[in-house]
């Protein structure tokens, strides 16, 4: 039977007010974590919003509209992209 043991290897420290630590082993209590539990979920959900945010696009109706139909029907290419395609070709070589 396979068990998943990670260990933690590094260390996070900061110093916070006597309130705001009485405010987080209140909460850690209430459910039942531990106090680093609580401390490094909560830490991590909020990483992971942040992160989601920020690499997340949010288009309105409109726009998710005309992106899904560029994708079905793209434009021709420019000259100018033509060019460009042409360009790299000869520096880096065809794409496949």
């Amino acid at each position: 039977m396979a068990t998943n043991t990670k260990t933690a290897d590094d260390r996070l420290d900061f110093r916070l007010s006597s309130e705001h630590k009485r405010l987080i082993e209140k909460a850690a209590a209430y459910s039942g974590e531990s106090l680093t539990g609580f401390a490094v979920s909560s830490l991590l959900e909020r990483a992971r919003g942040v992160i989601e945010a920020h690499e997340s696009v949010l288009l309105s109706s409109r726009d998710r509209d005309l992106f899904l139909g560029l994708l079905a029907d793209p434009p021709e290419p420019t000259d100018a992209l033509q060019d460009a395609s042409r360009r790299y070709d000869e520096l880096i070589g065809p794409g496949d």
